[in-house]
């Protein structure tokens, strides 16, 4: 399928998005909402996509929202049913493959929060994250206000959202913002490396495992000790479990096939 706001390819295993609006700094608009739910959809029945890949390349992965789209929103209730109307946060978030954002250059406003329904976010070293949405007289609509705070603490979280100031790769590390940074010429190399790892796994149980951690996080510790619990006598009965402490046992490297 072509696409005109992004680039969507296969392979190996890997489903790649690649942000194709250099024009517009790799803008958010209405129609990438749209193709991102499209192709989001697209991967997440694709049984050939074991992992799925977010990234603009190593000098830009995005610059937030189209400003001159926003500011043709004429009305506070137009604003509302935009943000609400858009499920393509929600559709990554929920995926039940392994995502990564292999983030380059500037990535701010609603792209940090795309790269924020990421599993996993892989910084070049030359890369500035910001929710600089206050400077504009409004606030983060896409969940920055609330997976930020989930991933890094309130405290650092509120300062990054009132001030709008822009972080570099290494600061965002130490916040645990993003897994690893690497020089800007091996991003590439490095986040197929890492999703490899990924694709050594269990497909099944990522898929549980994801579940359990999503929805625990979000209860109380008795309910989610409740929800680990279902999800380890489901996968204790599936295949690729035999197949992994069989391995185990035999000193080899396990094959899963996901059931």
């Amino acid at each position: 399928m072509d696409f005109e706001t992004i680039v969507y390819k296969k392979e190996g295993g890997r489903g790649i998005v690649f942000f194709n609006r250099p024009d517009k700094l790799n803008a958010l608009s209405q129609k990438v909402f749209e193709e991102l739910t499209v192709v989001f959809r697209e991967m997440e029945n694709d049984p050939e996509v074991s992992v799925v890949i977010l990234t603009g390349g190593p000098d830009l992965f995005g610059a937030g929202a189209d400003i001159q789209m926003l500011s043709g929103l004429k009305s506070s209730a137009e604003c509302y049913l935009f943000t609400g109307g858009n499920s393509a946060y929600a559709i990554l978030e929920d995926m039940g493959k392994p995502t990564i954002a292999a983030i380059g250059g500037f990535c701010l406003g609603g792209m940090l929060e795309l790269a924020l329904c990421c599993d996993f976010r892989l910084a070049a070293d030359s890369a500035k994250f910001g929710l600089p949405e206050v400077k504009l007289g409004v606030l983060p609509g896409g969940g920055g206000t609330q997976r930020l705070p989930r991933l890094i603490g309130m405290t650092k979280a509120k300062e990054l959202v009132y001030l709008g100031d822009f972080i570099d790769g290494q600061e965002a590390y130490r916040l645990g913002l993003v897994n690893m940074v690497v020089p800007k010429d091996q991003l590439e190399s490095e986040t197929d490396k890492f999703a490899k790892r990924l694709m050594g796994r269990p497909p099944f149980g990522l898929r549980v495992i994801k579940g359990v951690m999503n929805t625990g996080i979000n209860t109380s510790l008795k309910e989610s000790l409740e929800i680990e619990r279902q999800g380890f006598t489901i996968l204790f009965s599936t295949e690729d479990k035999k197949e992994g402490m069989a391995a185990f046992m035999e000193k080899r490297k396990p094959k899963f096939i996901g059931k």
